[in-house]
């Protein structure tokens, strides 16, 4: 058998230095990988966290308007309760029930309720109630009706949401908190229908809700949950 020239040099592919680059470059590909997903992980975090101050920020600006700060003293935000009632609120999902006192007394409750049967989707409101069960009135914070119909209870009619305030379950009696089509007092917008029913009823259902867990809203820990 011939042997092999002295000069025959290994595969270049199989000497350690090369085996130590690609252990080196392996590493710095993990390295790269990590720190660009916890960069991912950090700006997710930082967005969500400032939309979720923006959504505080709006939510309280809401309630301002509904129970003035001058009205109150305690954080409306984390004086809360959860209410757990499907079939009084008439939605699945938890429902945030802020309170509102001066002085330790309750001034207000303010139902952060869901009309879900809206025109093109669920309408999202603040109903706050005082204590004797009148309403004073009702917000809407989110909602993704069609321009022209759902920004009828913003814009082009401002004074559709108003007529809410001083009502309560007995103005009109509860059998007439529909809207006039459906035999009820409430008006609708002009050419539309769908909303003001869908937002009627909600309120009509926090009402409802307020006036069988009154003592219970008021007097449960904060965070606790009423059924």
């Amino acid at each position: 058998m011939a042997a092999q020239p002295d000069d025959v040099q290994p595969d270049a592919a199989s000497t350690p230095d090369h085996a130590r680059r690609r252990i080196i470059g392996a590493i710095a590909i993990v390295v790269l990988a990590v720190a660009a997903a916890l960069a991912l992980a950090l700006v997710d975090r930082t967005t969500h966290e400032r939309v979720e101050r923006n959504a505080q920020e709006w939510l309280i600006q809401r309630i301002d308007i509904l129970v003035p700060p001058a009205s109150r003293d305690n954080d409306v935000l984390t004086d809360k309760v959860i209410a757990l009632s499907p079939d009084l609120l008439g939605i699945a999902r938890p429902v945030a029930i802020y309170r509102a006192r001066s002085g330790g007394q309750p001034v207000a409750a303010i139902v952060h309720t869901t009309a879900p049967d809206g025109y093109r989707g669920p309408i999202e409101l603040l109903v706050a109630i005082d204590v004797k069960g009148t309403l004073i009135g009702v917000q809407v914070v989110r909602h993704r009706e069609t321009p022209g119909l759902g920004d009828a209870f913003e814009n082009r009619d401002r004074d559709w949401l108003p007529k809410f305030t001083g009502r309560s379950l007995d103005d009109p009696p509860q059998q007439r908190w529909a809207v006039k089509s459906d035999g009820g007092d409430f008006d609708a917008f002009t050419g539309a229908t769908i909303t003001p029913r869908a937002i009627v009823k909600s309120v009509r259902r926090a009402l409802e809700f307020y006036r069988a867990k009154r003592a219970t809203i008021f007097q449960a820990p904060t965070g606790a949950e009423i059924r």
